[in-house]
C-alpha cells in the first residue's frame, strides 16, 4: 500500500522550508515520528506531520533553543503523563519570548523617536522655505 502525503519538495515548498531543513529537523529528532516512505522510499508528509513541522519552526522562529524543542518532541512522543513538564517548558518560552518583546518594542520606540524629530525638522524646514 503506497504512502499518503506530499513529498518533500512540496512539503518544503508549503513550509516555506528548505528540503535541507526538513531532513535535518527529521535526523535531528525534532519529528514526532519518522515520516512516511513511499515504495519507492521517498517521505511522504502527512496533514499531522505538517502541523508538527509548523510548530517546530514557530518555537525555532521565537528563539528555542534545538535542545528544547527536542525536549519538547521527546515529551510529546512519550505521550500522556507528562503534561506538566510540557506546560513548564513552554511558560519558560514564552517568558523569554516576552522578554525579546518587550525589548524590541523598546528599540521600536527608541526608533519612533528618532523619527519623530525628524519629521517635525523637516517639517519647520518645509515651513521656512515656503515663508
Amino acid at each position: 500500500m503506497p504512502a499518503i502525503g506530499i513529498p518533500i519538495a512540496a512539503a518544503a515548498d508549503r513550509l516555506g522550508l528548505s528540503i535541507e531543513t526538513l531532513r535535518y529537523y527529521e535526523r535531528d529528532g525534532l519529528l514526532l515520528r519518522p515520516v512516511p516512505r513511499s515504495g519507492s522510499g521517498h517521505r511522504r508528509y502527512q496533514d499531522h506531520d505538517l502541523s508538527w513541522i509548523e510548530l517546530v519552526t514557530r518555537l525555532r522562529a521565537t528563539g528555542m533553543p534545538i535542545r528544547d524543542v527536542r525536549r519538547y518532541a521527546d515529551l510529546v512522543r512519550a505521550g500522556d503523563g507528562n503534561e506538566t513538564e510540557r506546560v513548564a517548558l513552554l511558560q519558560a518560552h514564552r517568558l523569554e519570548v516576552l522578554r525579546q518583546l518587550a525589548e524590541v518594542t523598546a528599540h521600536l520606540g527608541a526608533i519612533d523617536h528618532k523619527l519623530a524629530i525628524y519629521a517635525d525638522r523637516l517639517e519647520r524646514a518645509a515651513r521656512a522655505a515656503g515663508a
